[in-house]
């Protein structure tokens, strides 16, 4: 699938997510155009240190999704603790406190499924890192919306049943480990 094109990244992932993360976000330069949309597995019960923790170490803008936000280029937007977090077609976000999905809020599919409907085959979706099928759901209406779908190369991830659940689900996936991935997200800023 081409690169060209992509308006918007979709990340999801779970066990072992904050070091997949630390390799490839660190990577984006502070005028990185494409806003990413991130859900890790966060237990409710525990304050989302992700934002602190990124924002110290990355040269793009991270913050934490707010309801009815505006999405601006060149943002990590972290979804919040206990809240869902979707893209509205309007190209905005919002956050739902709907039931849990594949046990958990943020749930990964939440997020890839409501992207694929806003941005159709303008979004590019990467399932990495993951101990649980949430994200299989998910890549699979990126792939029937027309979006680029990647996976993260399993001998790659520290747990590997996310990013092959997400495979079996869209077979058509690219499957990546994070050093090719990082050059795929810059060559998608230059398309």
């Amino acid at each position: 699938m081409s690169a060209e094109g992509v308006e918007a990244i979709a990340i999801g992932a779970s066990a072992g997510a904050v070091q997949a993360l630390l390799r490839i976000l660190p990577a984006l330069p502070a005028d990185y155009p494409i806003p990413l949309f991130i859900v890790v597995h966060v237990p409710p019960d525990r304050s989302n240190a992700l934002v602190s923790l990124f924002a110290a170490k990355c040269q793009i803008a991270v913050r934490e999704a707010e309801d009815k936000e505006p999405i601006l280029p060149g943002t990590v937007y972290f979804a919040p603790s206990d809240y869902h977090l979707l893209v509205e077609a309007d190209r905005s976000l919002s956050l739902s406190m709907d039931e849990p999905v594949n046990h958990s809020r943020p749930a990964i599919d939440v997020l890839l499924e409501s992207a694929a409907d806003a941005y159709g085959p303008a979004l590019a979706a990467i399932v990495l890192t993951g101990a649980n099928h949430d994200g299989a759901a998910g890549l699979k209406a990126v792939c029937a919306a027309g979006g680029t779908a990647i996976v993260q190369d399993f001998a790659d991830a520290q747990v590997a049943t996310m990013p092959e659940a997400a495979l079996t689900a869209c077979p058509s996936a690219r499957v990546m480990t994070l050093d090719d991935l990082i050059p795929y997200l810059l060559t998608l800023a230059a398309t």
